[in-house]
């Protein structure tokens, strides 16, 4: 994702985590004949994952300092 920080991350992931919060704790309710339903909790959960995974993979590239580190082996059969 081109133009994320680490920072813009973080926040999305604490934001996705209150709604988890929030539709946990109320779902849906009803006043009279109206019924409101919150979101899907399963989309919310991606959205979590999601974010969780882009938190540690910009950590990951800030601990390295943006390199990738490859290591080449070759079998040798003495």
């Amino acid at each position: 994702m081109a133009g994320v920080t680490l920072e813009i991350a973080k926040k999305h992931l604490d934001a996705w985590l209150t709604a988890e919060l929030e539709v946990t704790t109320h779902q849906s309710y009803t006043i009279g004949s109206r019924s409101l339903t919150k979101a899907n909790l399963s989309e919310i959960r991606k959205q979590i994952q999601f974010w969780e995974n882009e938190v540690a993979r910009l950590e990951n590239i800030s601990k390295r300092g943006g390199r990738n580190r490859v290591f080449r082996a070759v079998p040798r059969d003495l």
